[in-house]
């Protein structure tokens, strides 16, 4: 069933829809809380939010094809709220000459080749975990930057929609929470962490 025959049966009550719904959109929603939130009892939360608002209000949708972008809205709200209910790290804004390497570094000469022998699934798993990591180290609006468009394989305008921003604010957003990861990889593969 597609987006648009979903959103008919939530319309029409049929007997059905919301478990459909669920089906469709619960694991992705928790992931993305799970992501976003650092815990996962905050992601349940955020997810069972979600669905029952999003299902409350979806017969006012309009546009089937903004079904995804549409949930994803308020999942992303959902999550920013219950952040801001936290005790979180503040937002805060990084100058891109903070992040790039300095004149002569090549930080991809430090990643290691994940493909040695009989330790590569040991490397395999430590990457995913530094990777892992450093996202959870990127500030709130960053992370769910790059979370909707690496992620979650959203357009920029796509995003754009979502987080109710200009697509070159995205933009910006997405190239600096890159770089911010990259830099965190570089440092957790040299060792010494950053500066």
């Amino acid at each position: 069933m597609d987006d648009a025959e979903l959103l008919t049966k939530i319309r029409a009550d049929e007997p059905g829809a919301f478990e459909a719904f669920v089906d469709r959109f619960g694991d992705r929603i928790y992931g993305f809380g799970v992501r976003m939130c650092g815990e996962r009892e905050d992601a349940r939360d955020v997810a069972q939010d979600t669905l029952l608002q999003a299902y409350r209000s979806l017969k006012k949708l309009k546009h089937p094809e903004a079904l995804k972008s549409w949930v994803f809205r308020v999942v992303s709200n959902a999550c920013l709220m219950k952040r801001r209910k936290g005790n979180y790290q503040t937002n805060r804004e990084i100058s891109l000459d903070d992040l790039m390497p300095g004149e002569g570094e090549d930080f991809s000469s430090r990643i290691p080749d994940p493909g040695l022998g009989a330790e590569e699934e040991l490397v395999r798993s430590e990457t995913r975990e530094a990777v892992r990591a450093a996202i959870d180290l990127l500030p709130p609006h960053y992370r769910m930057v790059l979370m909707l468009r690496d992620m979650e394989h959203f357009s920029t305008r796509e995003t754009a929609e979502i987080l109710d921003l200009p697509q070159s604010t995205v933009k910006m957003r997405l190239h600096r929470a890159r770089l911010m990861v990259r830099s965190e990889l570089a440092g957790a593969v040299t060792g010494g962490g950053q500066p």
